[in-house]
């Protein structure tokens, strides 16, 4: 089955939201499931598994676009940076968070990390936001202090 959002042309709106009523045949999962098969009974019967369940960027990249539609700019910057994060591992998108916490990380650790997601997984927004705490917290004093 082919995946309408590659054939779709014009930007979402608020018309389009709640996908899940409006535009449910654009909506499919990361292992192209589509939004109509995520039912009780296929999750019963076994046809469907977790991954099955998980968002897809493309789906958030939907809901990005009717965030802009409605002048709602960073929560659209939001639904990018989650959909960077989709094929980070669970694991890693935790070790992440606990560096970003104040005083965890050095400057040089964060912008390794910065440079990590950009290039191993493409992630060119959480990438910024790294980069811009890292600044931040530079400005305020919470790097890590480093151990002579």
């Amino acid at each position: 089955m082919k995946n309408p959002i590659q054939e779709k042309k014009r930007r979402l709106s608020k018309e389009d939201y709640p996908l899940g009523s409006k535009s449910a045949d654009l909506l499919f999962t990361t292992t192209d499931k589509a939004y109509d098969e995520l039912t009780l009974n296929a999750a019963i019967s076994g046809e469907i598994k977790g991954t099955d369940m998980r968002i897809s960027p493309k789906t958030l990249e939907m809901h990005a676009e009717i965030s802009e539609s409605l002048g709602r700019n960073q929560l659209a910057k939001n639904f990018r940076r989650a959909a960077e994060m989709i094929n980070i591992s669970d694991a890693r998108i935790l070790e992440i968070y606990n560096a970003m916490r104040p005083n965890r990380s050095s400057k040089e650790e964060l912008l390794k990390i910065a440079q990590e997601l950009e290039e191993e997984y493409g992630a060119v927004e959480n990438a910024s936001l790294i980069r811009e705490a890292a600044d931040v917290y530079e400005r305020r004093g919470r790097l890590k202090e480093i151990e002579d």
